[in-house]
């Protein structure tokens, strides 16, 4: 039996609680990716890291990434949530403001401020690209999207370390009262091979410029509380869209509420388009992990 450290966080959440729970595991640099998966699978949280010493030049420490279901090459909330654990073990230490994170989708730099439990944690989204706009872009988005009155910019198929289906909805209170058929949502994902549909309304609440729901079907999940990836998509795309427009340099994001949560992400985006998605993370569970490795079935 192993003994390593495991960490569980609530990430991008002022209070625990309001988040979206990741489990960070330190330690286990012997395991194989079916043990693993085999232990993301066993804590059922929507995502499991385990945090490697890095292979590459310039990384401050190599991160794998599973769901319950399967390996993926990079998400939001397990990056900042497993910075902010890395910070708390002492595995590696800011250098002029950053740590750079290596993953499958290459070394990517997380934005530090602040110390202790006051810090807040952001990660430079990978670059996106629309593949498609429109509600002909698929043959199930118009279904899935009928009697929605639809906001400003056209649907969007967007990749960029994830694959999304963006829509943006004209109305706030419309947003946070949708009953979405998930059967539809989770046919759309697996179509494109996507993690599926995350919509988002703008605000005029002070504190958040926009409201976001995702509804990851692709990888079994039915409603997200806080879509780091998907966030960082969606920013892209405002970026891109609307160059000029009033959220083009960055704003916060409200999440969750609609699921007993109560999720707050900043999106900060840079004169160059390159997205920054940040908030809070805090340690909720701190203890050691005893866990069969050699066992992958």
């Amino acid at each position: 039996m192993d003994a390593l450290r495991f960490l569980q966080l609530d990430v991008f959440c002022d209070q625990p609680g309001g988040g979206n729970p990741l489990g960070v595991v330190f330690g286990a640099h012997h395991w194989s990716a079916q043990a693993m998966q085999r232990f993301a699978t066993w804590t059922n949280l929507v995502e499991t890291t385990f945090v490697l010493p890095p292979s590459l030049d310039g990384a401050s420490y190599r991160l794998r990434i599973f769901t319950p279901h399967r390996e993926i090459a990079f998400a939001g909330h397990p990056s900042v949530g497993s910075a902010c654990a890395v910070l708390h073990e002492g595995v590696a230490e800011a250098r002029d403001g950053l740590l750079h994170q290596q993953c499958d989708a290459g070394v990517l730099p997380l934005r530090v401020s602040g110390t202790g439990r006051e810090v807040v944690l952001a990660v430079q989204a990978p670059a996106a690209q629309v593949l498609r706009t429109g509600l002909d872009a698929d043959p199930g988005l118009a279904g899935l999207l009928d009697g929605i009155r639809l906001g400003p910019l056209p649907p969007a198929f967007v990749e960029g370390g994830r694959r999304w289906w963006l829509a943006e909805f004209a109305d706030e209170h419309a947003l946070r009262g949708w009953h979405p058929d998930h059967a539809a949502i989770a046919a759309l994902a697996h179509a494109s091979d996507s993690l599926g549909l995350c919509v988002f309304a703008r605000s005029d609440d002070p504190a958040f410029g926009l409201v976001v729901r995702a509804f990851p079907a692709g990888v079994g999940i039915v409603e997200d509380p806080a879509s780091g990836a998907a966030n960082g998509l969606i920013g892209a795309y405002l970026a891109q869209a609307e160059p000029e427009g009033p959220l083009a340099s960055g704003y916060h994001v409200s999440q969750g509420r609609e699921i007993g949560r109560d999720a707050r992400m900043s999106v900060d985006i840079d004169g160059d388009g390159t997205i920054w998605v940040g908030g809070r993370s805090h340690v909720v569970v701190s203890g050691t992990l005893d866990w069969p490795s050699a066992v992958d079935a």
